[in-house]
């Protein structure tokens, strides 16, 4: 197997480190201060992204977007992943692929307005009783008068206060399995000011400073059926064949992360003395600097591995859950240690390495907890076997 990179992908990682470096790592101390990114910083920052070619990146050539393979956009997220969350992904937006599921019409009016930089999509899954049992929600769309009727609630809903339309997943019905019954899902688009439809302020967090979340109500929120995405009762389907690469994409980010504390960690240990010598020269330090590396280069094996058979079309559910899990754990364990390398300087503001830690927390329950990364891939063991 060959593993170097193409010239094209080192200098999409290069261009993306780059303006990395020069245009977000500025702006991170006052994010982090405040919890605030300021609209106008935005569209500063929105505008150099698209002259830089980095706007909606991962969308396919034809509608406007880089056209890049699996490997050659994760590599770009890794460089992303490097700065603070809200300015990465906000400033230089990369729209739900999802929203490559729609109708021509659908597309027209949510998918190139969110390309051109116009508007930006939210995601909204989760309930506040449903969190990994999506099957479990309670937030209901019924058919009434040819017009579908939704009625209930969503929470931890990333960045819905600047999205101008929401796409939501409700329960259409149920159907009998040989475990009972579940509930059918059907996904809809709900633009921002439909009656019944709020966003609420969500919740003060600990990760992620400046990337916000809020609660979506619906209390007889009436939508014409032009506003199901996909089929009507077929929303996992839709989640399922578009949405599968998401955990890669968190895999991707938080290497970035974890390599930027990393450096941190290695030119301290070289620069710190004590006792008369470098620290890294003491096994307490190197030991932890060889286990961090390995890790590190562990995870980013398995991240651009399951990218390389994404694109084959031989991925698997156990290859991208492991590349999730394996990334976002490894990033906890080299914050922490970088820490500790820089023993109490390195819980101060002045370096990233406090922010990475925090921001580290929730990388291993989003997008699927590290549990249910490990049901998934224990799982594709066990059918293997008839298991």
């Amino acid at each position: 197997m060959h593993f170097a990179l193409t010239e094209e992908q080192q200098m999409i990682a290069d261009t993306t480190r780059a303006f990395v470096e020069n245009e977000l790592y500025p702006h991170e101390a006052e994010i982090e201060r405040s919890g605030h990114l300021p609209m106008e910083l935005i569209r500063e920052l929105q505008a150099k992204a698209m002259a830089a070619g980095l706007y909606a990146a991962n969308m396919p050539e034809a509608v406007g977007g880089a056209g890049l393979d699996s490997l050659s956009w994760l590599l770009y997220e890794k460089e992303l992943g490097r700065a603070n969350y809200a300015l990465h992904w906000t400033c230089v937006a990369r729209p739900s692929n999802i929203l490559l599921a729609g109708t021509d019409e659908q597309k027209e009016k949510y998918l190139f307005p969110c390309i051109r930089g116009e508007t930006w999509d939210c995601l909204a899954m989760t309930e506040p009783g449903a969190g990994s049992d999506l099957r479990g929600m309670k937030a209901t769309a019924r058919f009434d008068g040819g017009d579908f009727v939704l009625n209930g609630t969503k929470h931890f809903i990333s960045h819905a206060d600047i999205a101008d339309f929401a796409i939501v997943f409700m329960a259409t019905g149920e159907e009998e399995t040989p475990r009972g019954p579940k509930k059918l899902i059907t996904a809809f688009f709900v633009d921002k000011g439909t009656p019944g439809f709020t966003v609420r302020d969500g919740y003060r967090n600990v990760s992620h400073r400046g990337y916000t979340n809020s609660v979506l109500d619906f209390d007889d929120c009436r939508l014409p059926k032009s506003a199901v995405l996909g089929e009507v009762h077929k929303g996992f389907q839709v989640a399922n064949d578009w949405l599968g690469a998401t955990r890669l994409q968190v895999a991707a980010t938080c290497l970035g992360r974890a390599d930027r504390a990393l450096s941190h960690a290695i030119a301290y240990a070289a620069e710190r003395r004590q006792f008369g010598q470098q620290i890294g020269k003491f096994q307490g330090v190197s030991f932890k600097l060889a286990d961090m590396a390995m890790e590190l280069k562990a995870a980013n094996l398995l991240t651009w591995d399951a990218a390389w058979k994404f694109d084959q079309g031989t991925v698997t559910e156990a290859d991208m859950s492991m590349a999730k899990l394996k990334a976002t754990e490894v990033l906890a364990m080299i914050a922490d240690e970088a820490i500790q390398i820089h023993g109490g300087m390195g819980l101060m503001d002045e370096l990233p390495l406090e922010r990475i830690w925090r921001d580290a927390r929730v990388e291993r329950i989003w997008e699927g907890t590290s549990e249910i990364q490990r049901h998934i891939i224990s799982r594709e063991l066990l059918r293997a076997v008839g298991g």
